[in-house]
């Protein structure tokens, strides 16, 4: 503490500086732990057996098929966006001229539709999915819009992780003789392989924590699905009908429960991956 007050003393305008970034590290810690604080009092004591129960109804209210629905939702639109996300960045990153006039639209394109509200893609989905293919509300046309709504995300995050990794590392490739191809899959690909990583968990947090674009596209069904043109309901959007009734707000807390355990769960698993491949 001496030594803080003694450098605020030298250098007002450094302690000013570094007492603001203080300050808002233990608001952001604060406001972080109040909520997870509330959801844990208010959600821990509501969970029950009967809210895992394999088939929903309106006296169980089970969010088993959600959890379920959420599985197969995140997993859609990750088999969708991920390929088509990492390889349009290794394009970019690797193949196009970097200032070209291309790369800069594609730049702007992505950048652009990360900041348009999510339930602009679900009135797109609606309108396209639902009505013009006449896949009516299904996981696939859900699916669909949530891939292209976090295409953008895993497109720049990967993009700037490529970017990351220095030019050195290319040259030195190029110069033992390896193509293109066995520079960009062995050496660029690996170390930049935790940045890639957190692109896709950051992408799979959008997804179950979606809502207003899986109402108009996927539907409010409670029940398991029979196959992908069925309707059903995710856990952020059973959570959302719950609370929205009124009449059971309690299994709608201890659903918030189940998923936040499924969000940190994810990142968990996701800070281990990358650890494992930066050691790697």
């Amino acid at each position: 503490m001496r030594r803080y007050i003694q450098n605020f003393r030298r250098y007002p305008g450094s302690g000013l500086l570094h007492l603001i970034c203080t300050v808002s590290m233990g608001l952001v810690a604060g406001t972080f732990l109040l909520l997870v604080g509330y959801i844990l009092i208010t959600g821990v004591p509501e969970l029950k057996w009967s809210l895992f129960s394999l088939e929903y109804n309106s006296d169980n209210v089970s969010l088993f098929p959600a959890l379920v629905n959420t599985l197969l939702m995140t997993g859609l639109s990750l088999l969708i966006a991920a390929p088509l996300g990492i390889g349009g960045a290794i394009y970019l990153a690797e193949y196009a001229n970097r200032g070209s006039k291309l790369v800069k639209a594609v730049r702007l394109t992505a950048e652009t539709l990360s900041g348009i509200p999510s339930i602009l893609y679900g009135l797109f989905g609606m309108m396209f999915f639902v009505t013009s293919l006449k896949w009516s509300y299904s996981l696939l046309a859900g699916g669909m819009t949530l891939a292209i709504m976090i295409l953008p995300l895993i497109l720049r995050t990967t993009e700037e992780a490529l970017l990351s990794i220095p030019d050195s590392y290319r040259e030195g490739s190029f110069g033992l003789g390896a193509g293109r191809l066995r520079t960009v899959m062995k050496i660029v690909l690996p170390p930049a392989g935790s940045g890639i990583l957190a692109g896709i968990i950051l992408a799979i947090g959008r997804v179950v924590g979606e809502t207003a674009a899986l109402i108009y596209t996927a539907g409010t069904v409670g029940n398991l699905p029979d196959s992908l043109m069925s309707s059903g309901r995710t856990l952020a959007v059973h959570m959302y009908v719950l609370s929205g009734e009124g009449l059971h707000v309690k299994e709608a807390s201890a659903t918030a429960v189940v998923l936040l355990v499924i969000v940190a769960g994810m990142n968990a698993l996701s800070a281990a991956v990358a650890k494992k491949l930066t050691k790697g």
